[in-house]
């Protein structure tokens, strides 16, 4: 179980020995020799290991390397809190086989194949176990087969994020009128930024690693996030309003590397990804208990959690599906599954 130390600086000088390193690594040579496969895995998150999905889904994935009787023969490296770049250049180090695996949403990726931006719809999905329903019934291939073929990345497994993305923000927010001018941030995906926009925010997309100064300097007046990563990276400190939007369940991805897959050895790879897949599956149960109890723990450090008027934000928002459909019309297949199901 390797977890690097958040410290950016030494990170800095020590990239050129990092870049050597993944150059030379067995896993992306593949010596003949028997050596320990390393490889890298990189979340945005802070390492927390209760309330951050990043941490949450490595120490699974450890413990069923070990499970599956490949403690010794696989060594995943864990890099927290954006430790490797921001998390559109980490994606892009993912696609290139730099980087091996890397925990975030969906929506990163959209950035690289703009089909996944489907889950990013607001109001889309109305759980989490009713997206996992939806996706074992055909919503999830096609996005797969879509990000493999232009982005040369595999999804191993679909996990949770811990909660659904709801608005924090400076000043209470219970209908689209309250949100009018206030600064949103959000993630650095149009389909998202759309949503907020059609919400009645002044959407203003920010990589991840710069909310909590852009808060602190007035920049923004809130963010949309899930409960857990609020807590976890501390934003409830600056802003002290969390309405429960719901606007959007958006899926936890398990990137891998194309490039890493195909150099694995086939025996090896096979129990690498049944390991991972199992971690996911423990990642969803984790989120879904964690989520009460990140909101009870927010109430505690002083915000008000409080319920809006959700109908009316969809209301807004419902014209982005239909929209979308017309700008991509291979989503709508995915969709029709996706409304289609019942939770």
């Amino acid at each position: 179980m390797t977890i690097v130390p958040a410290s950016r600086r030494a990170f800095i000088k020590s990239s050129a020995a990092v870049t050597a390193g993944l150059v030379l690594s067995p896993a992306i040579v593949g010596r003949a020799e028997a050596a320990t496969l390393k490889l890298k895995c990189s979340s945005s998150l802070p390492n927390d290991p209760k309330f951050a999905n990043g941490r949450v889904y490595y120490d699974n994935l450890v413990k069923n390397l070990k499970g599956n009787g490949l403690g010794e023969q696989v060594e995943v490296a864990f890099f927290p809190d954006n430790q490797l770049g921001q998390e559109i250049d980490v994606i892009n180090s993912v696609k290139l086989g730099v980087i091996d695996l890397m925990v975030s949403g969906s929506s990163i990726s959209a950035n690289l194949v703009p089909l996944v931006g489907t889950y990013d719809l607001g109001f889309l999905f109305s759980s989490f176990p009713q997206q996992t329903k939806a996706f074992d019934a055909g919503a999830a291939k096609p996005i797969e087969d879509a990000l493999l073929k232009g982005g040369n990345i595999r999804i191993i497994a679909w996990a949770y994020n811990f909660g659904s993305r709801s608005v924090l923000a400076k000043k209470p927010v219970k209908t689209p009128e309250d949100l009018a001018g206030l600064k949103i941030r959000t993630l650095p995906n149009p389909v998202i930024t759309e949503c907020l926009r059609l919400m009645g925010a002044a959407a203003t997309p920010l990589a991840f690693g710069e909310i909590y100064t852009a808060l602190q300097a007035g920049v923004l007046d809130g963010l949309e996030h899930d409960p857990p990563t609020i807590l976890a990276s501390k934003f409830f400190e600056t802003a002290k309003f969390y309405a429960l939007t719901q606007h959007n369940f958006s899926p936890l991805a398990i990137y891998f590397s194309d490039m890493t897959y195909n150099r694995m050895d086939p025996k090896l790879r096979e129990g690498f990804l049944d390991a991972a897949k199992k971690a996911a599956v423990d990642t969803r149960a984790h989120g879904l208990a964690v989520e009460k109890e990140a909101l009870a723990a927010l109430t505690e450090k002083g915000v008000t959690v409080a319920e809006c008027d959700r109908e009316a934000f969809k209301k807004r928002v419902a014209p982005q599906i239909e929209n979308f459909i017309k700008a991509r019309p291979e989503s709508k297949a995915v969709i029709d599954i996706i409304r289609a199901t019942q939770a």
